[in-house]
């Protein structure tokens, strides 16, 4: 039996990402895109992201993209430089895994290593049974809040959650250097 490797995503993987995020977003609820961007968008999106040094990991399986994560800035303005945010989409046929749990622990453990000290997670149609919010809770993550009706996709109101995950002593203490930024 085959094991699933994650490692660092790199261009040839481009194929893959940009089906498995139009299948998020024509089918799913985790993005509040409606249209998918094309091949073109999602390699801009890629180097914008791996070209300010942030985690970009796929999970593969015999050869094969079967999801992928990445971390970027929870906002871009100077004060929020110390907090970064998730995005995890898993293939339909590997879902239900546990696959995004593993790439989950990595971008934790990559963000960790940098620096950061929150990790927020934005989850769209977030309710207390969702995946991705029992996901985000068995990492560690707490509820921070809910927008209830934020966004409006499949004709349905969604209420969007907010989770977060203090690493490297949170607000506890005094920042250094903001990561990423030296």
């Amino acid at each position: 039996m085959s094991e699933i490797q994650i490692r660092s995503a790199r261009p040839a993987d481009l194929p893959a990402i940009t089906e498995i995020y139009r299948d998020a977003v024509l089918h799913g609820t985790a993005t509040y895109e409606i249209d998918p961007p094309d091949r073109d968008e999602m390699t801009r999106r890629f180097h914008s992201i791996t070209g300010d040094g942030f985690p970009y990991v796929v999970a593969e399986l015999d050869d094969v993209v079967i999801g992928y994560a990445y971390a970027s800035y929870f906002r871009t303005r100077p004060a929020y430089w110390w907090s970064v945010e998730d995005s995890i989409y898993i293939a339909p046929e590997a879902k239900g895994k546990g696959l995004g749990k593993i790439l989950l622990q990595q971008l934790i453990e990559d963000c960790t290593a940098l620096g950061f000290r929150q990790f927020i997670a934005v989850i769209g149609d977030g309710h207390e049974g969702s995946a991705s919010v029992r996901l985000h809770l068995s990492a560690g993550f707490k509820h921070s809040g809910t927008i209830k009706g934020s966004g409006f996709k499949h004709g349905r109101w969604l209420d969007t959650v907010l989770m977060q995950l203090e690493m490297n002593g949170g607000a506890e203490t005094l920042p250094g250097s903001p990561p990423l930024r030296t």
